[in-house]
């Protein structure tokens, strides 16, 4: 079989966003996002919530873990010692509240277990949250926008032009599919399991940002990580020989990555995390040099395909 990497078919599956899944996501922000205003004219009430500063005391003296700065909570939650929020109801900013409790007998540090404590308190804010209405004030206080118009149009471009992404994605990877079917490939054992652990480790780290380890994902899943690494073992074989047809297509076109060409991936690297290209020249070292123009050069060999490829778009 000799290995095809132009002229491949393929289909551009488009999706037109929906005035309905803008509503939707619409509604979404507005459930995930209270609207807090500032109470100015009276004290703590049960429901509120404050910023607080607080330090905690036993026996006279300060103990670590129990002090903080700017710290929320909600009165009446019952997420601190009990006795202690209640204390802070009918208390005004800056007013100087000493808190006086009794740690539980089951408390979890065990030389803070049963012990009477006091707490030196300080609320700076009490502030109240509630739902925000989807009009021009919910535009400008989460859309960052003058209206609720120009937020929904906002939205929806934002949506369409991650549709459109994620379409071309789809069609880049069917079609690089594509072209490795037709490429021979040996994959030794060796291999394979490097593939299954890197497919493992990429589970660990999308489990990583859910705070879920990969054993607590095997109980969840009634599964352990044998049945997950032959779980694995297609994927890692699609992405080794894809990795190959990235490869051998690099090495017949004489593809290279250009200064200019690291230069835009850096800077896309800076833009999605958040960085200035001097933060990043602290990262920047070899290994990172080297995955930088391992992904331009897939990028270039993955673009020529599809240039190549006839497409129907659907």
């Amino acid at each position: 079989m000799s290995f095809t990497y132009r002229g491949l078919q393929g289909r551009l599956e488009k999706h037109t966003v929906t005035e309905e899944e803008v509503n939707h996501q619409l509604h979404r922000l507005q459930q995930q996002t209270p609207r807090i205003t500032a109470v100015k004219d009276r004290a703590a009430q049960l429901g509120d919530e404050v910023v607080l500063d607080y330090a905690g005391f036993c026996d006279g003296e300060q103990f670590a873990g129990g002090t903080a700065q700017n710290q929320t909570l909600v009165l009446g939650s019952g997420m601190f010692i009990p006795g202690f929020e209640e204390q802070l109801v009918d208390k005004v900013p800056e007013e100087k509240v000493i808190v006086k409790v009794t740690f539980p007998k089951e408390y979890h540090a065990p030389e803070l277990a049963g012990k009477d404590a006091e707490f030196h308190c300080t609320i700076h804010e009490i502030r109240l949250k509630g739902a925000y209405e989807l009009d021009d004030v919910f535009a400008k206080e989460v859309g960052q926008c003058d209206t609720l118009e120009e937020m929904r149009t906002r939205l929806q471009e934002s949506m369409q032009a991650y549709a459109d992404d994620r379409a071309e994605m789809e069609l880049q990877y069917q079609l690089l599919c594509q072209a490795a079917e037709t490429l021979e490939v040996a994959i030794s054992d060796e291999e394979l399991e490097s593939g299954i652990d890197q497919q493992l480790n990429t589970l660990r780290a999308q489990l990583a940002q859910q705070r879920l380890t990969l054993e607590m994902y095997c109980q969840f899943m009634n599964t352990d990580e044998a049945k997950l690494r032959e779980d694995a073992r297609p994927a890692a074989i699609t992405a080794i020989r894809n990795q190959a047809a990235v490869d051998t297509i690099i090495q017949l076109e004489n593809l290279t990555a250009e200064q200019e060409d690291i230069s835009q991936a850096l800077a896309l690297v800076c833009r999605q995390n958040g960085l200035t290209m001097e933060q990043l020249r602290d990262m920047y070292d070899a290994e990172m040099e080297k995955a930088v123009t391992n992904s331009v050069l897939t990028s270039k060999a993955v673009r020529l395909i599809r240039d190549a490829a006839d497409i129907a778009v659907v």
